[in-house]
């Protein structure tokens, strides 16, 4: 794919089809001297990026364009324009795995370790279920 650099106006519409926040001064009003908008993400983590007012057809430079692709935006050149031509936002990837199951109780995990001795890799891998069923076989063993 030829790089290409993109406009004011299309970094602008980049922004509007992921769903960026325009971000506001304190008094409620677009900021005056860059359009700035931040999107957050999944991980809780914010982007912030700016576009000098007006948001016109002149383009970028290649460097400063290069630094907007990576460090504000996130996405590579492929990815952006894919948004801008076709309005698909990209995929983000979720940052942080969901739990396939819920955590156990730390008074259970507690006596997983200093009874059992089981190690945290152990423990990762138990269920809920199978956690108190061997907790359970260990308390019904008579007394040694």
């Amino acid at each position: 794919m030829t790089s290409r650099a993109a406009s004011r106006r299309e970094h602008q519409r980049f922004c509007e089809v992921e769903g960026w926040q325009e971000v506001r001064n304190s008094r409620g009003k677009p900021t005056q001297h860059h359009i700035t908008y931040e999107l957050l993400l999944h991980d809780g983590s914010v982007l912030r990026t700016r576009i000098s007012r007006p948001a016109n057809t002149e383009v970028y430079g290649p460097g400063l364009w290069s630094h907007i692709l990576d460090d504000q935006l996130h996405v590579t050149e492929a990815e952006f324009w894919e948004c801008v031509d076709n309005r698909n936002p990209p995929l983000r990837a979720r940052t942080t795995k969901e739990p396939d199951s819920p955590p156990l109780p730390a008074q259970l995990a507690y006596q997983l370790v200093h009874t059992l001795k089981l190690t945290s890799a152990q423990i990762a891998a138990l269920t809920f279920e199978e956690a108190v069923r061997l907790m359970t076989e260990y308390w019904a063993q008579p007394p040694t």
